[in-house]
């Protein structure tokens, strides 16, 4: 093969793994849970995935396997697009109506709790790739018995207790204040992320007791455990056994890898530059055009690549067709 055509073909097949890299990495995802107070999922992933130490979070096991832990960040819905109720059905928040998740359904009074008080209440939201969006925070009625699955109608939807758009994140989590009604016992508050810059949602339980109440119930008087939050450290060595990528975008594919989030185990608070100081799109989350650039340029690299591959082979063949004559 001539020295000018074998340069072209090997251009013409570098330019297509970059053109299919592009695609891949405008559906990514961003990925997180409520971290305070403490979700479910994270609560029993702090726990240890293999030997739970609360009755709830062996249960959940039990139901669901140990890889919802592990995936502590992944309870989602990609085209969720604001149809919460319309993809959820009741019996199934925790779990966002998936069955890997489906653990978190369990209706039991024992879940472990944090305990709060009525009023000023400051959220904090583990993320792992940011992205913008609205969180939105919705705290059960009086009345809430947590030994039945919970419903939509269990939640007082007409009054969340905590609503913010575009929070910046900082040292791996998103911070936005609320505010807590009275209520007494054993309630739980439910969180939706709902992305602007991609229909993908995201949902998370947290188990709260009012007013230093144990939240035991006539059906199960056992106060309930305290709830607490994976450290840095037990989100860094769970991730290798994680399906879902943290420090990423979020999805299936590793190599569609976002910047770290300042603060976080793998990227120190104080390292400005490992976090990126150009603020790229997981930091800024962009705007819903972005995907369709990446896919635009896609779709020029491996155009560029077609035509210059076929104009290399038109010109061998004319050659081809001189020399016989």
């Amino acid at each position: 093969m001539p020295a000018r055509r074998k340069a072209a073909a090997v251009v013409a097949v570098g330019l297509t793994p970059l053109a299919l890299t592009a695609l891949a990495a405008g559906s990514a995802s961003a990925h997180g849970s409520l971290g305070d107070p403490v979700s479910r999922v994270s609560q029993c992933y702090a726990e240890g995935p293999e030997s739970p130490k609360s009755n709830a979070c062996r249960a959940a096991v039990a139901a669901g396997g140990t890889q919802a832990l592990y995936d502590w960040n992944g309870v989602r819905i990609g085209d969720a697009n604001g149809r919460h109720q319309e993809r959820i059905p009741d019996g199934r928040l925790c779990s966002a109506n998936n069955d890997e998740f489906k653990g978190l359904d369990l209706a039991r009074a024992d879940w472990p709790a944090t305990s709060v008080s009525s009023g000023s209440y400051t959220f904090r939201y583990r993320v792992t790739a940011p992205h913008k969006g609205t969180f939105t925070v919705y705290l059960t009625k009086p009345g809430y018995d947590p030994a039945q699955p919970l419903g939509w109608g269990d939640l007082d939807l007409s009054n969340p207790v905590a609503t913010a758009t575009d929070p910046v994140a900082s040292g791996g989590f998103y911070t936005f204040s609320g505010t807590l009604p009275e209520r007494s016992g054993k309630q739980l508050l439910y969180a939706i992320w709902q992305r602007s810059d991609s229909p993908e949602a995201f949902y998370s339980c947290s188990d709260v007791t009012f007013g230093g109440d144990s939240g035991g119930t006539a059906s199960s008087p056992t106060p309930v455990p305290s709830a607490s939050a994976p450290s840095e450290e037990q989100i860094e060595d769970g991730s290798d056994r994680s399906t879902v990528e943290h420090d990423g975008h979020g999805d299936d594919d590793a190599s569609t890898s976002a910047e770290p989030v300042a603060g976080t185990a793998s990227v120190p608070a104080n390292d400005v530059k490992a976090a990126g100081t150009s603020q790229n799109l997981a930091e800024t989350g962009g705007d819903g055009g972005t995907p369709y650039l990446a896919l635009g340029g896609a779709a020029t690299l491996a155009a560029g690549a077609a035509i210059l591959f076929g104009s290399v082979r038109r010109r061998a063949a004319n050659g081809g067709a001189r020399q016989g004559r």
